[in-house]
């Protein structure tokens, strides 16, 4: 009987944490891989109003003041933030560990979408950068870790929809929702995971 208790009472914690977690599910089924992490969920952020981040050096940071939760915009109320006025430059950071049965593979960090420009940086060094809001996009971060070890893995966005150098659909360039435009969505909106893959595995397939 006591077997038995322990025995749910370890799936009910399974189950609990995989609900807990938003978006869980492998977020590219026609491409799965076997070895992957699930990044969504609980990371550190600040707003950067005046643009001085980069001069504070936020890029090396172990966390920040603020809890969001990926993958909601921070305009959302599900990202625990619900700060809907412009935001042009916004930090995140959140511990990464990495598998000790990675090694010897390629490891990725992929991102499903972030708007619009961002940079990510593993343990304060520069790992990548992407323009594009829409447009997934992964970063080859074997380089920059270790299999068995915990690092700090920190995405800087830009966003700038009243400049008229970015796309930005039908996101709002005034600050209240009017007609069909709708509040802005800036940051991290889609599942961020990584995953491990061999030194020669496919890339792609047509």
């Amino acid at each position: 009987m006591k077997r038995i208790s322990i025995a749910f009472l370890s799936l009910f914690l399974c189950v609990a944490s995989v609900w807990s977690m938003p978006r869980p599910e492998y977020p590219r089924p026609q491409f799965e891989r076997a070895g992957w992490v699930n990044l969504n969920g609980e990371w550190t952020c600040s707003f950067d109003f005046g643009g001085s981040g980069m001069e504070r050096e936020f890029y090396k940071s172990k966390g920040f003041d603020k809890k969001i939760t990926v993958p909601f915009c921070p305009e959302s109320k599900l990202s625990g933030i619900g700060y809907t006025d412009f935001i042009n430059h916004f930090w995140y950071q959140r511990p990464i560990t990495i598998p000790q049965e990675w090694n010897g593979k390629n490891i990725l960090l992929n991102f499903g979408a972030v708007y619009y420009k961002s940079e990510v940086y593993i343990d304060g060094v520069l790992a990548s950068r992407h323009f594009g809001g829409t447009s997934s996009f992964a970063v080859d971060i074997t380089s920059l870790v270790k299999p068995g070890q915990t690092h700090s893995l920190v995405v800087y966005v830009e966003s700038d929809v009243r400049g008229a150098k970015q796309a930005a659909g039908k996101q709002n360039l005034q600050y209240a929702s009017y007609g069909c435009n709708y509040t802005r969505t800036t940051g991290i909106w889609q599942t961020v995971w990584m995953e491990a893959v061999h030194p020669e595995g496919l890339q792609s397939v047509q």
